[in-house]
């Protein structure tokens, strides 16, 4: 025993003993002193943080906005600190890297009186490049807001595309672009409206960035449901006993329907009566379109027609158009002519436009989707007609665009384009199909 406690080992753990006591002992004094001096505890909630890094060529990502930071002192310094607010947090990272970093948070302004806890105290940065990127907007409507019998007829978002800056990685991970139009039910008009534009991934998840300009103008155009639908001509009556009707033509082929959906194609094709009862001449006449039933209108609602009787000559301007010779009727029982004849073909020009933007109509709201070919969403559409016709047409006279009423699946889809111009034009699209993105909302937990 005596050689042990000769030994250096055990001088040392008497001094430990005694340091640890000393330690314990002066630390109750000193709380037992602060005590005295009625020191107080305060929580301030949502103390704002002050970041310090290059703004114009970097994004900081990880930094809270607020952080609760408690404060425990002598009462009349706690009390005016909470009051005043005269501090500051601040996070300094202007000498950091690009990369991940994890740095305190520094209070200043602060009395040395305190004792300062900060919920979180450090957070876990990410330092990146920031990048500029212009997006194209695609607007997106709700079919099922319009009337029945009508149809969005086209949507376009002016400006049409705009500027996403943010992180290198975030702006990397944007898919979607999207505005979106809301009304009221049973929307039967035109309009416009203003909107906000959401910036989402491939998730549907909302990205943290800024926008340039961060609420854009959608024009909707509805119009009433409708198609283009061939005509049939029919022959009724019986001309005069000393009158041979030689041909019978129209100059149009097809009428414009509108109506409900339904009751629209349901309709084949709309008959042309022609009275030949009432024909004495060679010349063009005038014949009321019949508005079939369940219809709202049809346009035109007149239709002229060419009758060539024998043993007369058409004025030149007439003889413009060939006929079809049909065998003479004298009389006897009514028979249907269905008319096929074609007019000579006027001297026609063809030009180009370029840059159209395609739409989507009517997918379900289940649904969103994107187009993936054309790359930027844009074809080119060759059109030919009469001069004075395609002097006049305009861009907007043109719209192409994706029947998606049909889409009950996700994926990438082929389809194909659609377009709709004056109906004295005739056209050629660059390319015939499109391809889409398809995927469903509903299955999402983020929107």
């Amino acid at each position: 025993m005596d050689k042990f406690m000769d030994s250096p080992w055990f001088l040392r753990l008497i001094a430990l003993f005694l340091a640890v006591t000393l330690f314990f002992s002066v630390k109750s004094e000193d709380q037992s002193s602060r005590n005295t001096a009625n020191d107080i505890f305060a929580l301030i909630q949502d103390v704002p943080v002050e970041v310090y890094y290059d703004t114009e060529n970097l994004v900081v990502t990880g930094v809270p906005e607020k952080v609760n930071m408690t404060i425990e002192g002598p009462a009349n310094i706690v009390q005016t600190t909470k009051v005043l607010k005269d501090f500051t947090l601040k996070l300094d990272l202007q000498h950091l890297t690009l990369g991940e970093h994890t740095v305190r948070i520094q209070a200043e302004n602060l009395s040395d009186k305190l004792d300062v806890r900060l919920e979180p105290a450090t957070v876990h940065v990410n330092i990146e490049e920031k990048v500029t990127q212009s997006f194209r907007i695609d607007p997106e409507m709700n079919t099922k807001l319009l009337a029945e019998g009508y149809e969005l007829k086209n949507i376009e978002v002016q400006p049409a595309s705009i500027n996403v800056t943010g992180a290198k990685s975030i702006v990397e991970a944007i898919s979607f672009v999207k505005v979106s139009v809301t009304g009221d039910n049973d929307l039967n008009k035109s309009f416009e409206q203003k909107a906000r534009v959401r910036v989402l991934d491939r998730d549907l998840n909302k990205l943290s960035v800024s926008l340039d300009p961060e609420e854009v103008t959608v024009k909707v155009d509805i119009g009433e449901y409708s198609r283009d639908v061939p005509m049939k001509l029919i022959r009724k009556g019986k001309p005069a006993d000393d009158i041979t009707v030689e041909s019978v033509t129209m100059e149009d082929k097809v009428v414009r329907v509108y109506g409900t959906k339904n009751a629209v194609d349901a309709i084949t094709e709309i008959p042309v009566e022609v009275d030949l009862s009432k024909v004495n001449k060679s010349g063009k006449i005038d014949v009321d379109i019949k508005k079939p039933d369940n219809i709202s209108k049809v346009t035109p609602n007149k239709v002229k027609v060419q009758v060539k009787v024998a043993g007369e000559s058409l004025k030149p301007d007439e003889n413009a158009e060939s006929t079809e010779q049909l065998e003479p009727v004298t009389g006897g029982t009514e028979e249907p002519d269905i008319e096929n004849t074609k007019p000579v073909p006027i001297p026609q020009v063809t030009q180009q436009f370029t840059d159209i933007p395609i739409s989507i109509r009517g997918l379900d709201s289940i649904y969103t989707a994107s187009i993936k070919q054309p790359l930027n969403g844009m074809v080119s559409l060759q059109v030919t007609g009469n001069k004075s016709d395609i002097e006049q047409m305009k861009q907007t006279d043109i719209a192409i665009y994706i029947d998606a009423s049909q889409v009950n699946t996700e994926g990438e889809l082929t389809v194909p384009l659609l377009v709709e111009v004056p109906k004295e034009i005739s056209w050629k699209l660059a390319v015939r199909n499109a391809t889409i993105d398809v995927q469903l909302i509903e299955t999402k937990s983020k929107a």
